[in-house]
C-alpha cells in the first residue's frame, strides 16, 4: 500500500456490496443480535465490532473497506481491538 492511497469505500458502495450478496445492513445487524439500524453506526464512525460484521458479510477484511481506520498516513497498521462484552457477575443467593 502506497502513501496517500488510503481511500475508504463510500457508504453507498458498502450497501450495494451487501445487496450483491443478497443481504442488507439491517439483516446483517439482526443476525448479529443487534437492532436493525445499529450497524449503520459503523458506516459513519469507527466501531471495530460493527466493521467486522459488515466485512464478514462482504467476504473481505475490514481494513479493505476502511483503510483509514486501520492504517496511519505512513501506511503502518494501527492497533485496534474488538472488546468482548463483559460477563455479568454471578449473584449470590443465600
Amino acid at each position: 500500500m502506497e502513501k496517500g492511497t488510503l481511500k475508504d469505500w463510500h457508504q453507498a458502495d458498502i450497501i450495494a456490496g451487501l445487496r450483491k450478496k443478497r443481504t442488507t445492513l439491517a439483516e446483517v445487524s439482526r443476525r448479529a443480535g443487534l437492532g436493525s439500524s445499529t450497524l449503520a453506526n459503523a458506516l459513519a464512525r469507527p466501531w471495530p465490532k460493527g466493521e467486522m460484521l459488515i466485512a464478514r458479510a462482504l467476504g473481505v477484511h475490514p481494513w479493505v473497506i476502511w483503510p483509514s481506520r486501520y492504517f496511519d498516513e505512513e501506511c503502518r497498521l494501527i492497533r485496534r481491538n474488538i472488546i468482548a462484552p463483559r460477563k455479568k457477575a454471578a449473584v449470590k443467593t443465600e
